[in-house]
């Protein structure tokens, strides 16, 4: 081999291993003198990693009093390599647990890690804590770390606020920023604003000694960060009216959804029964948990948005309305009713015939409105198409699908698509076959909220705005950001509208819905008696006032009501007057006495509870 290619050779062998040296030399460096982020892994056998939770942002209602606010906790942590023998009976004593409680716990933390701590028991009261406090310096490897609870100054609002509760698997796999042992919204408010209301951790590096005593800051804080308190929110709930509307539906199962109509805020969302929210805060959450779960009158379920109820005869303005749009009817088309010997649909009492529009929805004249959806559909080419172009039509005042912006839980509903007919009946059916949608029953079902939202809808004259229940967001700085929602449009000609209110005017001054009347606001309503296979009938009433210039639009729903003029009406009557005076008048008082006192719910055989923590 050519000498002078022999000692190339080695030069670039040579060269690069000067290289390579020279690199892990730089390296080591940066490890040892530069980076003293990894001498803080090096130390942590003296350097605790404390986490600081944020507080959770508050809740206020639409007046600015306040909803939900945090209490200080404290959670119970250990390390268990820096445990020494200590008095277990007098931990326990002082923690208030049994000495087979803190026994399991140590050896579940031991089994995890010596080296971590890992929390031996949560949310300690203030009262435990400041007892623990004077007596912590006893018990080396053990730390308190602070947390926060909700609390609730009216226990009101349950479902719509929703509760706090530990991550589970599926949190811990959807986001990293949470680890084993943090909380999270789970329904309500507090899961659809979560992101908003958490705010951000904060960490803290300790210097402790081997009996865990703190002996300051690592790096003088270097590497700490702070933790950043959630955003506030401002809901659109009334918590007045809200309160109320509870009252109202004590002992009864149901719902009462109450719209803001130009803007979609929710002013009221009762469902019922309810519980108090207070119940699921602290250690006894899980216990209380279990027992609302049992409860046969289901507390826990959301009826204003995952009930799916048949609207009834509170559908019938919508059916009108569709039918003066698609020019089968006029205001002055009148159809002949024969009363209870009316077919296919019999009416439910005799009244003046024939009639039109405004005394069909005074009358609540089943034959006239299954004459107006018959007339819809054979305005196509076949019954299929226009049932089809009808179903289209109801979609459109927010039926069949989600209408809510920020509300978690919601269900669509069911407007029965032509698909699912030819299924039904091997594809032989007619208008006659789902005759019983025209008088909002058979398939059709439709949430409390979206019925109300309906009669936003009709109070606009043929708009709505998503409802929604946060108005606005404040941050810790302060800094307010208003929320935007959209507008969705019937495309229905307003004119039409005043027709249907004139009719829905009718029922409160003159008709089924004279339980509902104020002398002094002009409302107009609907009443619904909806079918019920199993027991009574149930009752229901929507309803905006004041007729032309409308601030509510609400939805009463009672399970087992009878008529939607025994409960749904008079509920709906008193909420509005509620809100627009601010007083029920003295006259209406037995009114509103009979239906508070009034229970419709048989007594459930799970003994409720009311243990909160201490």
């Amino acid at each position: 081999m050519n000498p002078d290619v022999q000692t190339n050779r080695s030069l670039v062998i040579a060269g690069i291993f000067t290289l390579v040296a020279f690199v892990l030399v730089l390296r080591l460096l940066n490890l040892q003198v530069v980076d003293d982020k990894w001498k803080l892994s090096a130390e942590n056998n003296v350097v605790r990693k404390v986490v600081s939770y944020p507080a959770r942002g508050l809740v206020y209602d639409r007046n600015m009093e306040l909803l939900v606010y945090n209490q200080a906790a404290y959670d119970f942590l250990a390390t268990p390599r820096e445990i020494e023998p200590f008095d277990t009976l007098t931990l326990c004593r002082i923690l208030g647990v049994e000495k087979e409680m803190l026994v399991k716990s140590l050896k579940k933390a031991n089994e995890y890690s010596r080296y971590r701590p890992s929390v031996i028991l949560k949310q300690l009261s203030a009262s435990r804590y400041a007892t623990l406090q004077e007596q912590l310096y006893k018990y080396p490897g053990f730390y308190v770390r602070s947390r926060t609870l909700r609390q609730y100054p009216f226990p009101i609002a349950s479902q719509t606020l929703g509760y706090v509760g530990e991550v589970i698997d599926r949190d811990l796999k959807k986001e990293e920023y949470y680890v084993s042992g943090d909380y999270i919204g789970k329904r309500g408010i507090e899961y659809a604003y979560e992101k908003r209301l958490r705010g951000k951790k904060g960490v803290t590096y300790q210097l402790v000694d081997v009996h865990s005593r703190l002996k300051g800051r690592f790096k003088e804080g270097r590497y700490d960060t702070t933790a950043v308190t959630g955003d506030n929110l401002v809901a659109t709930l009334d918590a007045q009216l809200q309160h109320y509307g509870e009252e109202l539906m004590a002992g009864k199962a149901g719902a009462i959804v109450a719209i803001e109509p130009a803007t979609g805020e929710i002013l009221a969302m009762v469902s019922a029964p309810s519980y108090d929210p207070g119940l699921l805060v602290g250690r006894v959450r899980g216990k209380n948990y279990a027992i609302l779960q049992k409860n046969k009158d289901e507390p826990l379920f959301n009826r204003t948005v995952s009930a799916a109820y048949p609207p009834g005869s509170t559908f019938k303005p919508v059916n009108g309305l569709i039918a003066l749009d698609e020019g089968v009817i006029t205001p002055y088309t009148k159809f002949v009713c024969h009363g209870r010997a009316s077919r296919p649909i019999m009416c439910t009492h005799d009244h003046g015939t024939p009639l039109g529009l405004v005394s069909a929805i005074k009358e609540s004249c089943n034959p006239f409105f299954w004459q107006t959806f018959k007339a819809c559909l054979s305005n196509y080419s076949s019954t299929k198409e226009g049932y089809m172009a009808w179903a289209e039509n109801v979609k459109k005042f927010g039926l069949g699908s989600s209408v809510a912006a920020d509300i978690s839980g919601e269900r669509s509903g069911n407007i029965p698509s032509a698909k699912f007919y030819d299924k039904l009946y091997r594809g032989s059916w007619n208008s006659l076959t789902v005759r019983s949608l025209s008088v909002g029953q058979g398939e059709l079902l439709c949430t409390p909220l979206q019925m109300a939202n309906v009669a936003a809808t009709i109070a606009n004259k043929g708009y709505y705005v998503s409802p929604h229940i946060v108005k606005r967001v404040v941050s810790p700085k302060g800094e307010e950001e208003a929320l935007k929602f959209d507008r969705f449009d019937t495309g229905i000609d307003p004119s039409f509208f005043d027709e249907t209110t004139d009719g829905l005017r009718q029922v409160v001054t003159h008709g089924t819905g004279q339980s509902a009347y104020i002398d002094s606001v002009s409302i107009v309503g609907k009443t619904g008696t909806i079918q019920n296979s199993s027991g009574d009938d149930h009752s229901a009433f929507i309803a905006f006032a004041p007729m032309g210039s409308p601030k509510i639009a609400i939805y009463v729903y009672v399970e087992r009501g009878v008529w939607g003029s025994r409960y749904a009406a008079p509920i709906a009557g008193l909420m509005i007057e509620k809100y627009i005076k601010g007083f029920i008048s003295p006259r209406r008082h037995y009114l509103e006495k009979k239906i508070k006192e009034s229970v419709l719910l048989e007594p459930d055989e799970v003994e409720e509870t009311n243990e909160q923590e201490e």
